[in-house]
């Protein structure tokens, strides 16, 4: 490829007011999480609530100091448990899957380090979905009962859990309209997007990263076959925008990226064209 077929690789920014970056490669970055307490916890400005006084902070960090770990695979909780408690992402990544009438599934949420889930079990007291960990994972608890809540944060807590059921329900809002509206490419596209917008968000690097699903979970979380996922991987590498190597991305051009790889496409000839 000569100089000006090259494509000049362009980065995702780190959004202001994202965590620092942490100094270490992914793996260190996780051990730091793994038994700190919430203070010391890399994640913590995406845990914590704001607006809390010393004193209810105390109480709050006590009470989620509690850590559980589920291997890949495992279930941290299935449709039907009663909701005891909700729970923080602090290592790994977990799925959440509903099954359908038929008996098939749905992946319908992916959370990663930080995010907040079980609050699927708020209305009836009971989950609706199955929380399954993609990779050996941990979790801390916070007791989902509205009385445990109020005392262990009192108003900023409560107003911090709607906030956070508030951005369940846009992000809900966003999968209907990618399974709605986009074609398989802008699919994928929008998927990888985001993905590097969380991992922004985290400290870690938006343009390199390990995809936390294998490829047949994306196809399911997008509404697409297998075979139409690792199509989309392929052409958005032969136009240049990204590398792939199994799991492992590297975004090459994200401004493309951005501006909807769906229109990307490769002549006979071997020259990329949008």
């Amino acid at each position: 490829m000569s100089a000006t077929q090259q494509q000049t690789v362009v980065e995702f920014r780190r959004p202001a007011g994202a965590i620092a970056p942490a100094a270490t490669p992914q793996q260190r970055w996780e051990a730091r999480t793994q038994g700190a307490a919430c203070a010391l916890c890399h994640l913590h400005t995406l845990c914590l609530p704001e607006g809390m006084a010393a004193p209810e902070r105390a109480d709050f960090t006590r009470m989620i100091a509690r850590h559980r770990k589920i291997a890949a695979g495992g279930a941290l909780f299935r449709a039907g448990d009663t909701c005891e408690h909700f729970y923080f992402v602090k290592t790994g990544a977990i799925k959440t899957v509903m099954l359908m009438d038929d008996g098939r599934e749905q992946i319908i949420g992916l959370h990663l380090p930080g995010d907040m889930l079980g609050m699927d079990g708020i209305d009836a007291g009971a989950h609706t979905t199955d929380a399954i960990a993609l990779d050996d994972t941990r979790v801390c608890a916070l007791p989902a009962a509205p009385a445990a809540r109020t005392q262990a944060g009192g108003a900023a807590l409560q107003a911090y859990v709607q906030r956070k059921l508030a951005r369940e329900v846009v992000r809900e809002q966003r999968l209907l309209l990618l399974l709605g509206r986009m074609t398989a490419e802008e699919r994928v596209a929008a998927f990888l997007r985001d993905l590097a917008g969380r991992y922004a968000e985290r400290g870690q690097s938006p343009n390199e990263f390990t995809l936390p699903m294998a490829r047949e979970d994306i196809g399911n979380y997008l509404g697409l076959t297998l075979e139409t996922v690792s199509r989309c991987f392929s052409r958005l590498k032969h136009a240049g925008v990204l590398d792939v190597d199994n799991r492992h991305i590297r975004i090459r051009d994200a401004q493309r990226l951005l501006s909807g790889a769906g229109s990307y496409r490769q002549t006979s000839n071997g020259v990329v064209t949008h």
